[in-house]
């Protein structure tokens, strides 16, 4: 039986993947996570009676907390999800996405390759040491913006354009250099915007979906028309779960849903299929450095790896929407101060 650290497991893409992994394996997870305002508790709720599963409140910047967990639960594989990762959040506070995302990636990895026994040099002595694993799960903000033409693969430089995705590229890079110093046995995954059920109602979809189900503004930022690849979470857990058993040590898998789509779009869509006017939409300034357009060139998973996405964008929007229209006590739960207020009492 595997023991997994999963961190920022409370969050939208890590509480889809603990879950996804109890239902698909019979494992052991451990999920380390801050509980910050994107945490929460509530994704995990079913989970509670579950033997294989423990939750731990704690930052992965804590080394001797860090160091006592994979000591206490035996750890051979970590899947990294804490980050700070709201982008508008890192324009006005920058030094938690920094000292969040990058020294706590540092300190995972160096826990890891203490607990794991690797010294410099143990890349060139002898092979990887088999059942060991630390996957690090990025973004294709690193990468930067695209024109009208062009998609991002695995090669593409890393030129990230905001604080958030700086902090990404420098976690990315640091992953890279224990694997190749050390040894450490790793992967990154980088994957396009996320969307489906337990996401965090700042972000644009869940955003735009509540806001038009009230009848309130929809903020849009300039002229809406920037293009992001979308991809439905569930497809990126099994990307993750395939990297996870298959990947090469050493390599970078992107992971991509081929479904490019202006926010405008998107948000018309969503008003659509809810029957509301678009007099809601309200146009504002838009953000600095807002880079224009992302695409993801998933072809390394799905030849290497025989991963594809299985959710069309129209069925997982609509899923999607119907998740939120459903799961209303949910929302008001993990939006209100006394839901964090009441678990940063009990833990």
């Amino acid at each position: 039986m595997k023991n997994i650290l999963v961190t920022g497991g409370a969050g939208f893409i890590g509480s889809n993947f603990v879950k996804y992994i109890l239902e698909n394996y019979n494992y052991y997870i451990i999920n380390l996570d801050a509980l910050t305002y994107a945490g929460n508790l509530e994704n995990l709720k079913d989970l509670e009676e579950d033997f294989r599963y423990t939750f731990v409140k704690g930052d992965i910047r804590d080394r001797e907390m860090v160091r006592q967990l994979f000591s206490k639960y035996s750890i051979d594989t970590v899947v990294n999800f804490a980050a700070e990762s709201h982008v508008d959040r890192s324009i006005t506070d920058p030094e938690v996405f920094l000292t969040t995302n990058i020294i706590g990636t540092q300190t995972l990895l160096d826990v890891a390759k203490d607990h794991w026994k690797l010294k410099p040099g143990d890349k060139y002595n002898r092979e990887f040491k088999t059942g060991f694993k630390f996957l690090q799960v990025s973004t294709d903000e690193v990468y930067g913006s695209l024109g009208k033409e062009g998609i991002f693969t695995e090669k593409t430089p890393l030129s990230p354009n905001s604080p958030y995705s700086a902090s990404k590229a420098s976690a990315d890079m640091v992953v890279r250099a224990y694997h190749e110093t050390f040894g450490l046995p790793v992967n990154i995954t980088r994957c396009s915007n996320n969307y489906g059920p337990y996401q965090f109602p700042e972000k644009l979809i869940p955003l735009i979906i509540n806001n038009s189900n009230h009848n309130k503004s929809l903020p849009v930022y300039g002229d809406g028309l920037q293009i992001r690849d979308w991809l439905h979470v569930k497809d990126h857990c099994r990307g993750i779960d395939s990297v996870l058993h298959k990947g090469a040590i050493g390599e970078v898998y992107n992971i991509g849903g081929n479904n490019e789509k202006a926010n405008i779009e998107i948000v018309k869509l969503i008003l659509e299929n809810l029957h509301k006017p678009e007099t809601l939409i309200t146009f504002v300034e838009d953000r600095p450095g807002h880079d224009r357009r992302y695409a993801i060139d998933n072809t390394k998973i799905t030849t290497q790896l025989g991963w594809c996405p299985s959710y069309t964008f129209e069925q997982g929007i609509g899923e999607t929407i119907q998740w939120y229209l459903d799961n209303e006590e949910w929302l008001a739960k993990v939006t209100s101060g006394e839901y964090l207020n009441y678990y940063s009492k009990m833990y």
